[in-house]
């Protein structure tokens, strides 16, 4: 199997990083594997609170960071990698083990893809989805209630204190560094449209 091509997709919270995977996943089927930082967030109980004694997820030291990277160095050397889903601690939820095999295109998503400097450095794509703050809160009250069964007053606190200054702090900054910028304020669809043909144009390559 010859070396997989790595892309890295962030961008702030509730920017539409999901779905837009999502589209271009069903698209390619076995031909991508997807591995989200989500799945890395450290034990719930280790996590730290902030003054108000709210877990603050939008840290980078929230993060396992070794593991993360680790899962990553393997993916990138045909190996298959296990991982157990990370629920939010949601009771309506049962985790279950995801396995990830090694595929031609390999993708990793998270808020800290390209803040943690061991993972950006081994990305070939650096991609950052951009929304603007009042279409993300939006999003971000629909999934959190639905996903991870938080109430509308959560929601609205860790985003004024977590989640937006998390943004300015550690994403912002690291804009610049992205190959492509993604606006998903109404829709991404010319995105993935240009993205879906270089992915193929890379698969093509890859079978010769």
């Amino acid at each position: 199997m010859m070396k997989p091509y790595l892309i890295g997709i962030t961008g702030g919270s509730a920017s539409g990083k999901t779905t837009f995977l999502s589209e271009l996943m069903a698209t390619f089927e076995d031909d991508i594997c997807l591995i989200s930082q989500d799945n890395y967030y450290i034990s719930r109980d280790l996590q730290e609170k902030d003054e108000s004694g709210v877990i603050n997820f939008d840290r980078p030291e929230s993060i396992d960071r070794k593991s993360f990277h680790n899962d990553v160095l393997r993916i990138k050397q045909g190996l298959v990698v296990e991982k157990e889903e990370y629920t939010f601690n949601n009771p309506l939820v049962v985790p279950k083990m995801l396995t990830f095999q090694p595929a031609p295109i390999v993708v990793i998503e998270g808020l800290f893809v390209l803040y943690f400097e061991e993972i950006k450095e081994l990305l070939d794509l650096k991609l950052f989805v951009e929304t603007e703050s009042h279409v993300a809160l939006k999003r971000r009250i629909i999934r959190d209630k639905e996903e991870r069964g938080y109430d509308l007053d959560d929601v609205l606190y860790r985003f004024e204190k977590h989640v937006m200054p998390a943004y300015e702090r550690y994403l912002r900054p690291t804009r610049h560094e992205a190959d492509l910028i993604i606006p998903n304020n109404l829709h991404y669809k010319n995105a993935l449209t240009v993205l879906r043909g270089f992915i193929e144009t890379k698969l093509s390559q890859q079978r010769i």
